[in-house]
């Protein structure tokens, strides 16, 4: 009796499990598209989404700080011609960086309680022939000296063994150098970073 009444549950988590797979595995292929030897036309919220999936067992709370919650605010996007597996390598950059900074610096709130710690990801047109995708969190922000070398070569303010400090330089040279768009960074202390990635619609 008590087995024909677990059943159902036990069908049901196993639907659910069947489902997480597929997504992740669905994700995956996206995430890791092999690049041709010209750009295609790409989906740039299915990048993003590929990425956070990608990244979602960071994102949850562990015993140094709270969950991690990304709002993703994406714009009517066209298409966009580009190499897919490299622009999903500046996401994961990016991305990752911010749920390091996070990781890093347990931020508490003047009551002692936890602050809340968001990663906003807003997808829009720049102008007729380019997009913007901005992704802005609520860190701990960069002082002046750093944010001007964010994006050099084997520059990091992580500890040693924990950063190479190549993603944010290969970030910008794939969106640059590969795409002919641009990647700043605005930051203010304590209150958070924003990375803006400006990508041509097409390539003439």
């Amino acid at each position: 009796m008590l087995l024909q009444q677990a059943l159902p549950k036990l069908i049901q988590s196993m639907e659910l499990g069947v489902d997480r797979i597929c997504n992740i595995s669905t994700s995956l292929r996206t995430f890791s598209r092999a690049d041709q030897d010209r750009r295609v036309p790409f989906n740039i919220h299915e990048g993003i989404d590929s990425t956070i999936l990608i990244l979602k067992h960071r994102l949850r709370a562990d015993d140094n700080r709270p969950a991690i919650e990304v709002i993703t605010e994406y714009g009517n996007l066209p298409q966009v011609e580009c190499f897919p597996g490299q622009l999903n390598q500046v996401f994961m950059n990016i991305l990752a960086n911010a749920i390091d900074v996070f990781d890093e610096v347990v931020q508490q709130a003047a009551d002692g309680q936890a602050k809340p710690q968001t990663i906003t990801i807003q997808t829009m047109l720049a102008q007729p022939n380019a997009i913007e995708i901005r992704i802005s969190d609520n860190g701990k922000g960069m002082t002046e000296e750093i944010k001007s070398r964010i994006f050099d070569h084997l520059f990091t303010t992580k500890g040693v063994g924990k950063g190479t400090g190549l993603g944010l330089a290969i970030a910008r040279q794939i969106v640059v150098e590969k795409h002919g768009g641009s990647l700043e960074v605005q930051s203010t202390v304590n209150q958070g970073s924003e990375f803006c990635i400006r990508l041509p619609i097409c390539v003439e």
